[in-house]
């Protein structure tokens, strides 16, 4: 049996867990190129085909998959191993990797990002913003940011900022043109802004709730946008009616080039939750990010 070098075998899990390349490659800090000349130098000495490769997709042949099987636990334990080791460092090291939807890196991580990174100087954050359902582990995130409804049964999900609210907004131009609505069937006969999410599912039917009543109501209109900042700014100019994060309007608001209409329909919701997968030993640059999180959200300055 020819000697296979473990960081090889590393690289053959890494890719083989990931289905891809360039996700391997930003986990380990190689190119792409690199990865795959290293996996069909270790497919010929082994003589088998680990991978089936197209120019779309990459996936375990039969052997590959029953060498993932063997190989998987094995550096899970040397990774956990490490960790331990890492934990008796006086800061942790590495790269914490997170999947956030946009509004919640800027509404509630983005204050969390500089006392981090000054408390533990060894450590390093990608945050990739995306408002689309992520399967973090099999992405090789480390943690990610949902909705509590939308965080998987398996996951250890922690609260995360304050709760949120979402309002109905529209400028003092088109609420004098169109009539303030007063309960949310009146949408109806306005002119809605539609939020378009990555996967294409168009959000026309706005919620509310009032005396433990729940309400949804159909809109539409002439605009359909996939970015708040733009629906509020669509808002502003009297295009129509949006639906969005209050935080998101609070300028607006303030300085009245926005009001807001249905107030009483739109009561604060549970925010953001924190989630990562269930381990015995959780990676110590997460640890220490999980700690900050309990830390900053059981802060009175922050429920407020």
């Amino acid at each position: 049996m020819p000697s296979v070098p473990t960081s090889e075998l590393h690289i053959f899990v890494t890719v083989a867990r990931l289905r891809s390349f360039r996700k391997a490659s930003v986990a380990l800090g190689v190119s792409p190129s690199a990865l795959s000349h290293t996996l069909r130098g270790l497919e010929e000495r082994l003589g088998v085909r680990l991978l089936n490769r197209t120019t779309r997709s990459v996936a375990p042949t039969e052997v590959g998959h029953r060498l993932l099987q063997r190989l998987g636990p094995a550096f899970e334990e040397i990774e956990g191993a490490l960790e331990e080791v890492n934990a008796f460092r006086a800061t942790p090291t590495g790269t914490l990797r997170l999947n956030v939807p946009r509004a919640a890196a800027e509404l509630v991580l983005a204050p969390l990002l500089a006392p981090y990174l000054s408390a533990n100087p060894g450590m390093r954050i990608e945050m990739v913003t995306d408002d689309a359902l992520v399967d973090i582990v099999k992405e090789g995130f480390d943690a990610g940011v949902r909705f509590g409804e939308t965080v998987q049964q398996d996951m250890v999900a922690i609260p995360l900022g304050p709760r949120q609210r979402f309002v109905v907004v529209g400028s003092p131009a088109y609420l004098e043109r169109h009539g303030v609505p007063q309960c949310p069937s009146d949408l109806r006969d306005h002119a809605c802004i539609c939020r378009r999410f990555p996967d294409g599912f168009v959000y026309r039917c706005w919620e509310f709730v009032r005396d433990g009543k729940k309400i949804e109501a159909d809109v539409d209109g002439p605009l359909t946008l996939g970015d708040t900042a733009l629906m509020v700014r669509a808002a502003e100019d009297g295009i129509g009616l949006a639906y969005v994060y209050e935080q998101y309007a609070r300028g607006a608001l303030d300085t009245n080039r926005l009001a807001i209409v249905l107030d009483d329909w739109c009561p604060a919701v549970p925010g953001f939750f924190l989630y990562y997968p269930g381990r015995k030993r959780l990676p110590a640059g997460l640890r220490a990010f999980v700690d900050l999180v309990r830390e900053t959200t059981a802060s009175p300055l922050w429920r407020r």
